[in-house]
């Protein structure tokens, strides 16, 4: 359509499929590193430039959006997202990211298991945090059992404890007799029932295995509620995603959906996935098996192997669980380990693994080191720590001479404040050391790790990366160890891109480059600092296909069809729930008296029902019958 004096040519050989105009332009690329306009022709970038240099590429049938001066950046690539397991689960979970009150989290809770049916969980599982409450503090047993009486509920709190009813806990077979499993801890009172609290101690299997046993989707609703979930990581400009794995997703029944989705050509976001041996004791058979199928960078710029991990071994794996102590692994685990990491390395495989203390960093250092005077390290293969919130100078220093890099995620975003309990201000300040890493030269990407710990949302993860500060607004880092905003993009784009050796693919905006890229809801490098975690696409394009439009763009993206079952939690309250931008002065003043309100009625209902108070009016009444309700005068 003809848009801003660019008129349709009746013939072009160089007409492009999409043209977007008058746009402010991140490219990324140093080359040209703003532009106006972008044009796209079979999934690629034809032309970079500014809006007159698009004339040539308006043919008769090209769209032509107005970008209304609105900035555009290369499309996000989160390095660490369980997109395969959260895309299986996405339309059964009611998702507490974004919601700033428990109460108002309660309350979605108990409207949920209204609706329910028998035989179902609700669940809530990850992307949120007591930090990012106003009340400060998880639910209790007792709130869950009073919103869901007779429906089981599940809530997970991070990789640290999860919360149940008593109706979850029946389903859930755990009772008096239940042991506790290795590195957990079910929580017992006075009689010796279960309270409804599990504890990682510090393994999270206790959480995993408890939620495994809720109902799974079925049939076409698991692709179902995959797209939904792509498109919702699409709502935030996220274009790819390097899948780490993890447990109790196993190859190939677990992939599925992606690969049919991916034949198809429905998938939105591009998937790079790693494979996880799920089976302590097998892990080099399953290893074995694999690496004779297939090999990593077969498939193509939407689906592909990127390697094995974040496990090669259980025994090997450290957990994060900051309210804990620190896990100490088995002696000698590093005999079957070096055997997982000598067959990859000797077969091309990459891989990545979970680590968070350098304790265990420098432990596999030392097998790396080993195979390294053997030739292989460094060998060209991919290979990277994940986390790493404890990883020393010496040990940063150890990576690079080994060929590796590092992912980090904004987990600390929701864990800070039992970071900095356990380990102080001072070690807080450099978890994890993201500028010692890159000034080392290091490859760093950065993700969520969501859906169970962060929130996917990657607006989150760049203003904790830029700010130092929790969703609590707890500061971490001091300006030493802080990026730029720039800097902190780049991690989202280009450093991901690099991670699966798609570097001359995919992070920027260039011609012969994918045509993935996110038109911005506010300026991301100019609007406040605390702003950016609000941010949103409102156009999201990858491979010249609109995947997600809002606002003035509304209806220009591709239909999905209705989410299923239709009780689902996303059917009525959506995902990541979206907030106006942090309030100041006396807005935010107002809004904290009516959540104190909110919280001393509650209180005051609890103490009445236990006799520990009369209710206002009653005779004999401190205030004379006034019936004082705070909440009513405020």
């Amino acid at each position: 359509m003809p848009v801003g004096g660019l008129v349709p040519r009746p013939t072009s050989e160089n007409a492009a499929d999409l043209v977007v105009r008058n746009a402010k332009i991140h490219t990324g690329d140093t080359r040209r590193p703003v532009a106006q306009a972008v044009a796209v022709r079979a999934g690629r970038v034809l032309a970079v430039g500014d809006d007159h240099d698009m004339a040539d590429h308006v043919g008769p049938v090209t769209r032509v959006v107005d970008a209304l001066g609105r900035r555009m950046v290369p499309g996000l690539n989160d390095s660490h997202l369980h997109v395969i397991r959260g895309g299986l689960n996405y339309v059964l979970e009611l998702r507490w990211d974004g919601v700033r009150g428990l109460r108002e989290g309660l309350a979605m809770l108990r409207e949920q298991a209204a609706r329910t049916p028998k035989g179902q969980w609700v669940r809530v599982v990850g992307g949120w945090s007591a930090e990012q409450f106003a009340e400060g503090r998880l639910p209790t047993v007792a709130e869950l059992n009073a919103a869901a009486p007779d429906t089981p509920v599940f809530v997970l709190h991070l990789y640290q404890s999860a919360v149940l009813n008593r109706a979850a806990l029946k389903a859930a077979g755990i009772a008096r007799d239940t042991p506790d499993p290795q590195g957990g801890q079910i929580v017992r009172g006075r009689d010796g029932e279960p309270t409804g609290m599990l504890l990682a101690a510090p393994s999270a299997l206790i959480l995993y295995s408890t939620l495994a046993k809720a109902p799974a989707l079925e049939g076409k609703d698991k692709k179902t509620s995959t797209r939904h979930f792509l498109r919702e990581l699409n709502r935030f400009g996220l274009t790819s995603a390097i899948d780490a794995a993890g447990g109790f997703q196993n190859f190939p029944e677990n992939y599925a959906a992606v690969v049919d989705l991916a034949r198809a050509g429905q998938l939105t976001v591009r998937i790079a996935y790693h494979l996880f041996p799920q089976t302590a004791g097998q892990e080099l058979a399953d290893l074995t098996r694999w690496i004779e199928t297939t090999r990593p960078g077969d498939g193509d710029e939407w689906l592909r192997l990127n390697g094995a991990g974040e496990n090669l071994t259980w025994a090997a794996a450290d957990f994060e669980n900051f309210a804990q102590p620190r896990p100490e692994l088995s002696p000698g685990y590093e005999r079957e380990f070096e055997k997982a990491v000598r067959l990859l390395m000797e077969n091309g495989w990459g891989f990545r693994l979970h680590a968070t203390y350098d304790e265990t960093i420098r432990r596999d250092l030392a097998v790396f080191e080993r195979l390294a005077t053997e030739g292989l390290f460094p060998a060209g293969n991919r290979w990277l720590f994940d986390h790493a919130e404890t990883v020393t100078a010496r040990s940063l220093d150890r990576i690079a001479a080994l060929g590796g890099a590092v992912s980090v995620q904004n987990r600390l975003s929701f864990q800070g404040g039992a970071f900095v309990r356990r380990y102080g201000v001072g070690a807080a300040a450099d978890a994890p050391p993201v500028r010692a890493m890159l000034e080392r030269g290091l490859t760093v990407g950065a993700g969520t790790d969501a859906t169970r710990v962060s929130t996917y949302n990657p607006w989150v993860a760049l203003h904790w990366l830029v700010s130092g500060r929790t969703v609590g607004d707890l500061l971490l880092r001091p300006p030493s160890n802080l990026v730029d905003r720039d800097t902190a993009l780049a991690m989202f784009t280009t450093a991901g891109a690099e991670l699966t050796g798609e570097q001359g693919l995919k992070g920027i905006l260039r011609a012969g480059f994918l045509g993935d890229f996110a038109l911005l809801s506010e300026d991301y490098f100019t609007v406040p600092e605390n702003e950016i975690p609000h941010i949103e696409s409102l156009l999201t394009v990858v491979g010249g296909r609109i995947v997600y439009a809002t606002g003035e763009y509304e209806g220009l993206d591709e239909e999905l069809p209705p989410v299923s079952p239709v009780w689902s939690p996303v059917a009525h309250f959506g995902g990541y729930r979206s907030a106006e931008p942090a309030l100041h002065g006396g807005v935010r003043q107002a809004e904290a008296i009516g959540e104190a309100c909110g919280e001393s009625g509650e209180h005051l209902r609890w103490r009445v029902s236990r006799d520990l108070a009369r209710r206002p009016g009653d005779a004999g009444d401190a205030y004379g019958g006034g019936g004082f309700d705070a909440c009513a005068s405020f």
